[in-house]
C-alpha cells in the first residue's frame, strides 16, 4: 500500500489547485468574446418565437390563378431594416403546396414592421413572389427565399434573395424604395465571366455596408462594392451598381474562398453567409452561420445550424484576420429545434442597429422567426475611417 506523507498531501494540493486554475483559464480563454465580436446576445423573455405560421392569410396567386394560403406552413429566415424610425423584418414565408418536404413548397416573403424592434405587424399579402414576370422560370415552384436587405445613400434598398424553381437556386436581385413595391434584375451572376455562372447553384449573400445613424448603407472599397456569399465554402464577389455581381477568381480560375468549412468545428459541413457585414474600427465584421457534420463540433447534434463571426480587413476585404472556434449563437429552446427542420437551426439573416442596441433576427428550424438583443452596442461599430 502507498503512503503519503503530509509533504506529499501538500504537494497534491497545489498541484489539484494548479489544475483547476488552468483549466478555467484555459476555459474562459476559449469562451470569452474577442474584442472585435459583437454581443453578447440574448433572447428577450417572453417575445419568441416572434413570427409563426398564420393559416388564416390567404393571396390570389397570379400563377395558380386562385387564392393560396402563402404562410400557412412555415415562417422563418428574415431579413431586417431601419426605416423611416421602425424596424422592418422581411421574411420567408411557405404554402402548403407540393409535397410535404422541405424545398418541396412555394415561398414568399412576407414584411412585418416595429415600433420596438419586438412586437410586430404583419402586411396580410406577400410583397415578393412568384409571378408572371421576367423571372418566372427561375421562381415557379419553389419561389422566393432567404433575404437580406440593405440601404443605399440615394433611399433605396437592395435585396439579395435565392429564386428556386426546384432545379436551381440562384441567387437574385431586387430594388425597392418602400418595401412593398419591387423591381426584379433576376440573378446576381447571370453576366459574370461571359456567363460561366449564370447556371451555377449558389444563394445567401451579404453586402458590406457601415452604419450611418441607424441604418446600414452599402459602401465601396476601391471603387467598388463587396459581398461574402455562397453555402459550403464562402467567397466574394464585387460590384459597381449593387446589381450586377462579378465572383472573385483566383489565377486558376476557380471561386476563391473567403470562409471555408472546417473539420472538427460547428461549421464542418458547411458555412453560409449571414446578415449584412458591417465595416467597424475593428475591421469588417461578418457573421455567417455555420452546418455541424456529425463528426463536427461535438457539443452540438448532426446538422444543426449555429452562428459564427468572422473579421477581414477594413482595406482589403479578403484578408481574414480573425474567426470564431465555436458559435456565438446556436440552438437552445424548444421552437429552435422542433420544426421542419428538426436537427435545430439559429439561421442568422437580420441585423438592425436600432434604439442603442443590436437585434439579431434568425430563422428556427425552418419554420418560426427568432430575435436576440445585444443591449450594448461597442464604440467600435462605427467605423471613423473609410
Amino acid at each position: 500500500m502507498i503512503r503519503f506523507t503530509l509533504g506529499h498531501r501538500i504537494l497534491f494540493i497545489v498541484a489539484a489547485a494548479i489544475a483547476v486554475l488552468f483549466v478555467s483559464s484555459s476555459l474562459r480563454a476559449q469562451t470569452a468574446p474577442a474584442d472585435w465580436m459583437l454581443g453578447p446576445f440574448v433572447r428577450p423573455e417572453g417575445i419568441d418565437p416572434l413570427i409563426k405560421p398564420d393559416s388564416t392569410a390567404t393571396f390570389d396567386c397570379p400563377l395558380a390563378k386562385k387564392p393560396v394560403h402563402w404562410e400557412t406552413a412555415h415562417t422563418f429566415n428574415p431579413a431586417a431594416i431601419v426605416l423611416d424610425g421602425k424596424v422592418y423584418v422581411l421574411y420567408r414565408a411557405e404554402d402548403d403546396s407540393g409535397p410535404d418536404q422541405i424545398g418541396m413548397h412555394t415561398s414568399r416573403l412576407g414584411l412585418a414592421v416595429s415600433e420596438d424592434g419586438l412586437h410586430f405587424t404583419r402586411r396580410p399579402k406577400p410583397v415578393l413572389y412568384p409571378d408572371d414576370d421576367a423571372q418566372m422560370k427561375n421562381e415557379r415552384g419553389g419561389g422566393c427565399e432567404d433575404p437580406r436587405l440593405i440601404a443605399t445613400e440615394d433611399g433605396t434598398i437592395v435585396l439579395t434573395y435565392t429564386q428556386w424553381n426546384r432545379q436551381i437556386a440562384r441567387l437574385a436581385i431586387a430594388t425597392s424604395k418602400d418595401l412593398v413595391h419591387w423591381e426584379k434584375h433576376g440573378p446576381a451572376f447571370a453576366e459574370a465571366s461571359g456567363g460561366k455562372y449564370a447556371n451555377m447553384g449558389c444563394k445567401s449573400a451579404t453586402i458590406l455596408g457601415r452604419l450611418k445613424g441607424d441604418q446600414l448603407r452599402a459602401m465601396k472599397i476601391d471603387g467598388k462594392y463587396w459581398m461574402y456569399w455562397g453555402e459550403g465554402d464562402m467567397h466574394f464577389a464585387t460590384s459597381t451598381d449593387l446589381m450586377h455581381w462579378q465572383p472573385l477568381e483566383d489565377a486558376r480560375g476557380k471561386l476563391r474562398v473567403s470562409l471555408n468549412r472546417r473539420k472538427g468545428k460547428f461549421d464542418s459541413e458547411l458555412a453560409e453567409g449571414g446578415p449584412i457585414a458591417v465595416l467597424t474600427d475593428k475591421g469588417i465584421l461578418v457573421i455567417y452561420n455555420g452546418k455541424n457534420s456529425g463528426n463536427g463540433d461535438k457539443a452540438l447534434g448532426a446538422g444543426a445550424y449555429s452562428g459564427g463571426q468572422a473579421l477581414f480587413d477594413a482595406k482589403d476585404p479578403t484578408k481574414l484576420l480573425a474567426r470564431t472556434d465555436t458559435p456565438f449563437y446556436k440552438p437552445e429552446l424548444a421552437f429552435e429545434k422542433t420544426g421542419q427542420y428538426g436537427a435545430g437551426t439559429t439561421f442568422l439573416e437580420g441585423l438592425v442597429f436600432f434604439k442603442g442596441k443590436a437585434f439579431l433576427y434568425y430563422g428556427c428550424a425552418d419554420s418560426y422567426v427568432g430575435v436576440a438583443v445585444c443591449d450594448k452596442l461597442p464604440s467600435w461599430i462605427y467605423a471613423k475611417s473609410q
